[in-house]
């Protein structure tokens, strides 16, 4: 069929929107008419990956209505109302273990462009474009799916609410409520407050920790954090942050979000961390950092990474649901309404700090 997607031609250029033709859904597959979409760091660093040799359809935080269902699928129906969010094999040691963000099989099922027998969803006139983007690339007017990476929703959940749920918010969110697990005892240091590091201090104050701390460059989101519950917002390019923290909890925090992704926040949020606190990575970026491995030992810190919020989509999208509906996790302060056409400008102002987390409707 022909659909409408925003493409990316080449390695760090602009979204187009233009005319592609998208596979019919196989046995396993579901159609889905995209409804909204957000925008994730994780897709702008796919959009400028230099390796890349041929034109891409980006989008992995989808939600909408679904049309076809394959032959196999079970448990979903035309008419459903779905969230997208990663994929996972299902039947690795870590799917089994119920670790499925940690799937043996992630890379061949969410970034390699083509389905897992590599075969190609997307064409353009005739040629292959990259597709299947955490199993769906959702940036378009339709997208193929598939069970492991649906979440069935209710018919009143705000699209713009549930389309960050398939990465962003999961991650954060999870990161605080299923990696890190503080008590209400606890101290949080967040670095970086961007859509991830907002839904991680939105999770936290549900869970009531007792002490929370933004640290960001922007103006914005410093203020924006404190408007959602931080005790505390700092400025790292002004303020010596470690220090800060010590002296604002008494030593250090007990935990520690990392959500930039930059190898110099890193070393700061490790030295942060008080005796025994523990540090979740969830910024996709440096490949290596520097940490003071004595600091590590004498003070029995833990660092570890996280991905997707340690979260099961299908039982944790629903949970995160529920609490956004009690108004536990209003997320939707976070939301920014960009239209399709206007899909650049929305990437321009998440860069700026402008939007915190932008979401395309058609």
């Amino acid at each position: 069929m022909q659909i409408t997607a925003a493409v990316v031609p080449e390695p760090g250029g602009e979204f187009v929107l233009e005319t592609v033709a998208l596979d019919d859904p196989r046995d396993d597959e579901i159609l889905v008419r995209v409804t909204a979409a957000g925008l994730c760091h994780t897709d702008l660093v796919a959009k400028d990956d230099p390796r890349r040799r041929e034109p891409i359809v980006l989008g992995h935080e989808g939600t909408g209505v679904v049309e076809r269902v394959g032959a196999a699928v079970t448990g979903i129906e035309p008419g459903d109302r779905v969230a997208l969010s990663y994929r996972s094999c299902g039947r690795c040691r870590p799917c089994r273990a119920g670790d499925r963000p940690y799937c043996e099989q992630a890379r061949r099922l969410n970034s390699a462009g083509r389905r897992p027998d590599g075969s190609p969803t997307l064409t353009r006139r005739g040629e292959p474009v990259a597709g299947s983007f955490f199993g769906q690339s959702c940036f378009a007017t339709h997208a193929l799916a598939t069970a492991d990476n649906a979440v069935v929703i209710g018919e009143r959940v705000d699209p713009l609410v549930a389309a960050p749920m398939g990465c962003g918010f999961q991650t954060g969110a999870g990161a605080v409520l299923n990696a890190l697990r503080p008590d209400a005892g606890s101290s949080l240091a967040i670095f970086g407050a961007g859509g991830v590091g907002l839904a991680a201090l939105l999770a936290a104050r549900s869970a009531g920790v007792r002490t929370i701390i933004a640290v960001d460059v922007q103006p914005r989101r410093r203020e924006r954090a404190l408007r959602l519950g931080a005790d505390d917002a700092l400025d790292p390019a002004r303020t010596d942050v470690v220090a800060a923290i010590a002296q604002r909890t008494g030593g250090g925090v007990t935990h520690a979000l990392e959500a930039t992704g930059l190898a110099a926040v890193l070393t700061q949020a490790v030295a942060a961390l008080g005796a025994t606190g523990v540090a979740a990575v969830v910024g996709l970026g440096a490949a290596e950092a520097t940490l003071n491995l004595r600091d590590l030992l004498y003070r029995g810190k833990t660092v570890r990474g996280c991905i997707e919020g340690d979260a099961v989509p299908q039982r944790f999208i629903p949970e995160l649901l529920e609490l956004h509906a009690a108004g536990r996790f209003p997320v939707r302060d976070l939301v920014a309404e960009y239209r399709f056409a206007d899909i650049n400008a929305a990437v321009a102002d998440q860069r700026s700090g402008t939007a915190v987390k932008p979401v395309l409707v058609w």
